[in-house]
């Protein structure tokens, strides 16, 4: 519909630094450190804040899709939380200032992704919203990339603060363009009635859906973001360039496997079946790198990558759930199937270093990082299985 194409590039962007904050922080992590005494434990709780708030805030943002639309639901967070929150970073001064930015930088980008899946859900064919999905988080996860390599050139040469200053800059201009440009989906009329999350949670086909919700992106988010480095470097030998170049390879790869979702939902003839190979591969990769924590470099850096491509379903998984969907509770429900994805994502990152701590205290490095990789394989295993469970998507 050429009519949203203005208004769905904003939104494009919008998601884009939805992926760039949630991942910056580990760039900066060096100069924090050294200028405001940030431990890896007080980074470690930033992060965590940033997807905790997002998580929590998904219940309101679907009230607000369903109420208001996503114009000013994205809109009004991303402009007050996104761009309030990098100016909070820009001004700190002590590790703690840090964590009321990252929150409040969860709290803006908590609409980021469900306002435009809410126009796709609403305004397109039910057999193009994988497709679309796909595509837009392929394009969003750039926000992922420009958080690495490109924002160090960025500090090297401007220096942390007038870069977050200019990220809050560029947060309000994003927000600015999203209510000008967006276009809500006409209001449901009166022969609707008002969606509840108790009206979600009777739809018994989401049951076993959720679980693997709660898994598939936690795995390959908290793998990327926090223990494919140090795994490189205390099991592999890799130095910080191959290091660098390992993870964008994965960074890559998750890029390209959001684009295939929607063409292997084709090919394979649904989401359901798309996912179900899609989480098999992961299982494998993960078991290998589980059996066999010492392979070698380029091997690591080959099941990084399949990780990170089949990794990347969550178009699929959200496809096959919304599919179960009546229209007036689109909104609430496809963020309350985001909030187990972005929840998981956080309580795995969490509980994931304490896990590492108690098995290297254990074992040697090789080993402790193979109790890592079973503490993400075992529950991955029993959401895939619970997910055979889930029926076939009823439209499209």
């Amino acid at each position: 519909m050429p009519a949203y194409s203005a208004g769905l590039a904003s939104l494009v962007l919008g998601y884009m630094l939805s992926q760039f904050y949630r991942a910056f922080l580990a760039v900066l992590a060096p100069t924090l450190r050294h200028q405001l005494g940030a431990t890896a434990g007080d980074l470690a709780l930033s992060s965590g804040l940033w997807f905790i708030a997002f998580a929590l805030m998904q219940l309101p943002v679907g009230a607000a899709l369903d109420r208001w639309g996503p114009r000013r639901t994205v809109g009004l967070l991303l402009g007050l939380g996104g761009a309030g929150g990098a100016a909070v970073f820009a001004l700190a001064t002590t590790p703690w200032h840090l964590h009321v930015a990252m929150t409040l930088l969860g709290i803006g980008c908590s609409p980021a992704l469900m306002g435009p899946y809410y126009i796709f859900a609403r305004e397109y064919p039910a057999s193009a919203f994988g497709t679309l999905a796909g595509v837009l988080v392929g394009f969003g996860s750039l926000g992922n990339i420009l958080g690495a390599a490109p924002l160090v050139w960025v500090i090297q040469t401007l220096g942390w603060r007038p870069a977050l200053w200019g990220l809050a800059a560029v947060t309000l201009m994003v927000a600015a363009l999203v209510m000008a440009k967006v276009r809500d989906p006409a209001a449901l009329g009166a022969e609707h009635p008002q969606g509840s999350i108790g009206q979600i949670l009777r739809l018994r086909a989401l049951w076993f859906i959720l679980p693997l919700f709660a898994v598939n992106y936690a795995v390959a988010a908290a793998i990327r973001g926090l223990w494919a480095g140090p795994w490189l470097e205390q099991v592999h030998g890799a130095d910080a360039t191959q290091i660098g170049r390992y993870t964008l390879a994965m960074g890559l790869a998750m890029v390209a496997g959001s684009f295939a979702a929607g063409p292997a939902a084709r090919l394979l003839g649904g989401a359901r079946r798309a996912m179900l190979l899609f989480t098999a591969v992961m299982i494998a990769a993960l078991s290998v790198m589980w059996l066999a924590p010492e392979l070698g470099p380029i091997w690591a850096a080959v099941l990084l990558m399949v990780l990170g491509f089949f990794g990347s379903g969550y178009p699929l998984l959200m496809a096959h759930g919304k599919s179960f969907l009546p229209r007036h509770l689109v909104g609430r429900g496809v963020t309350f199937l985001n909030m187990f994805s972005i929840g998981g994502a956080g309580v795995m990152q969490f509980a994931s270093r304490p896990v590492f701590g108690a098995a290297q205290a254990a074992y040697p490095s090789a080993q402790a990082f193979a109790m890592l990789w079973l503490f993400f394989l075992i529950p991955l295993v029993v959401g895939f299985l619970l997910y055979f469970l889930t029926p076939e998507a009823e439209n499209g």
